[in-house]
């Protein structure tokens, strides 16, 4: 199984394994369900701790139900101490309780390589955090995050109390998120009024890549979930951040040109197109 013209082999030697905290998606366009199609097309085992459950369609999400603090905690210890881990994805927290949970849990790992999609909001904007959890993000969870993945409205949303007005440049937000100790921030562009959708991928010393992808028509639901998993699977794989940022784009890009609408809401991506493309063997 080969993207994008790197090779996934999948027969010598077990697959690199990662483990990923976040919410059911019962569409299966984002949420825990995104993150183990992509973290699986990409050749690597994924587990995953279940935050919330939610209740949602294409269209939005109606409404979400977190679990309790010690579940999430019982099925992290659980997985942990039976199997190797090579990366971690963070993604829906459902409560100020499990946020702190899972800070605590991915501290006693430091040396496993942390991917953090702050998901802040649905694609039609319903709320799933609050002001405490935002703060306690910066505070406990981002300090820890090798590279975190927010998109231009999520960036400027987290560091709100630092920037003078929804204006300031992306740049400034990656700084401030970046002064919190996490090691890189990828800044996605698919809300800026660009005509191509630019990502930048800041360290402590400023820009280091700006990729430029076509800007798709329609909306999609579960692009963020994707990418940050497939970051994560990437750097399972063994790659650089930068090579696995851009490993990731290509992935979702092409998923994301793949994608289908099944409901009467958002696109989904196609995280297996590679599967039902005829030219690739």
């Amino acid at each position: 199984m080969y993207f994008n013209g790197t090779v996934f082999y999948m027969n010598e030697s077990p697959p690199p394994i990662v483990l990923t905290f976040a919410a059911s998606d019962p569409t299966g366009g984002a949420g825990i369900q995104a993150d183990i199609l992509t973290m699986t097309s990409m050749g690597c085992h994924a587990l995953s701790v279940l935050t919330a459950i939610t209740v949602q369609d294409t269209v939005g999400v109606e409404d979400y139900f977190p679990l309790d603090a010690e579940w999430i905690s019982d099925q992290a210890r659980c997985l942990l101490e039976d199997m190797p881990v090579a990366a971690f994805k963070i993604g829906m927290l459902g409560s100020l309780e499990a946020l702190a949970t899972i800070a605590a849990i991915v501290a006693d790992y430091p040396d496993i390589p942390l991917i953090l999609d702050p998901v802040l909001a649905s694609g039609r904007g319903d709320e799933l955090s609050t002001d405490d959890m935002r703060a306690a993000m910066m505070d406990m969870l981002i300090p820890q995050t090798t590279i975190i993945t927010p998109n231009s409205v999520e960036a400027r949303n987290l560091v709100q109390d630092e920037i003078v007005n929804d204006n300031d440049a992306l740049d400034i937000c990656a700084q401030h998120l970046l002064a919190t100790g996490c090691e890189y921030v990828l800044i996605t562009g698919t809300h800026e009024g660009t005509a191509q959708v630019i990502n930048t991928l800041y360290d402590a010393t400023g820009e280091l890549r700006a990729d430029t992808w076509t800007r798709l028509p329609g909306s999609y639901h579960g692009s963020g979930c994707t990418l940050a998993s497939a970051i994560a699977a990437a750097l399972a794989h063994g790659m650089s951040i930068s090579d696995a940022v851009h490993e990731a784009q290509a992935f979702t890009y092409e998923a994301l040109r793949a994608g289908f609408r099944p409901g009467m809401g958002q696109f989904i991506p196609d995280r297996l197109f590679w599967a039902r493309d005829g030219d690739k063997q």
